[in-house]
């Protein structure tokens, strides 16, 4: 079974941008979109149909198959997670695709927004990411160089590699980086 090219994860390309910034002349809520088991993809293509704004971001992940093929697919970053941005109305219509077991209010739209924003630039260099479900306790850092300089995260020690987890506070969850002692500094 061939597997599928990427798929845009984010509508419209510039959401997180704008609403970081504050360009954007929309206040409208951020919603956490509880996913039924598998199907974020399906909520995505639902979402961009209906011109929602929404993020969910994708990860490639590479396999090998039985005969020693490696194969790359993409993966949701937060299982079961899709993020909207829209009042009530768009959150009764991303109800109604038949996808979404429930929908949380997010109370800090401008911390999601910048944790998420930081998660879409590993995503966009093409930094090879681990999703990590559990914050553990470690020194906060920056990245003090390079394209994702500026990009803030915790030291954690996965597998006897040192790793940045870049975390999203509303769910408990993140993506990890592999680092080097040079490339962060401590805040």
């Amino acid at each position: 079974m061939p597997i599928l090219p990427a798929e845009p994860d984010i509508y419209p390309s510039d959401l997180l941008a704008s609403a970081a910034t504050g360009a954007s002349a929309s206040s409208d809520p951020w919603w956490g979109l509880y996913t039924l088991a598998r199907r974020e993809k399906d909520l995505v293509r639902r979402l961009r149909v209906l011109e929602l704004p929404h993020y969910a971001p994708l990860i490639k992940r590479r396999s090998r198959s039985p005969a020693g093929r490696v194969r790359e697919s993409y993966v949701p970053l937060f299982a079961n997670y899709v993020f909207l941005r829209g009042d009530h109305e768009a959150r009764r219509l991303a109800l109604t695709t038949g996808c979404v077991s429930r929908a949380l209010e997010i109370a800090d739209s401008q911390a999601l927004v910048r944790d998420l924003a930081q998660i879409y630039r590993l995503i966009v260099a093409d930094a090879p990411l681990l999703p990590e479900s559990l914050l553990e306790t470690g020194d906060r850092v920056r990245i003090r160089s390079g394209p994702l300089a500026g990009v803030e995260g915790v030291i954690l020690q996965r597998r006897g590699e040192e790793r940045l987890l870049v975390a999203v506070e509303f769910l408990q969850q993140g993506a990890s980086l592999l680092m080097e002692d040079f490339q962060v500094e401590r805040l």
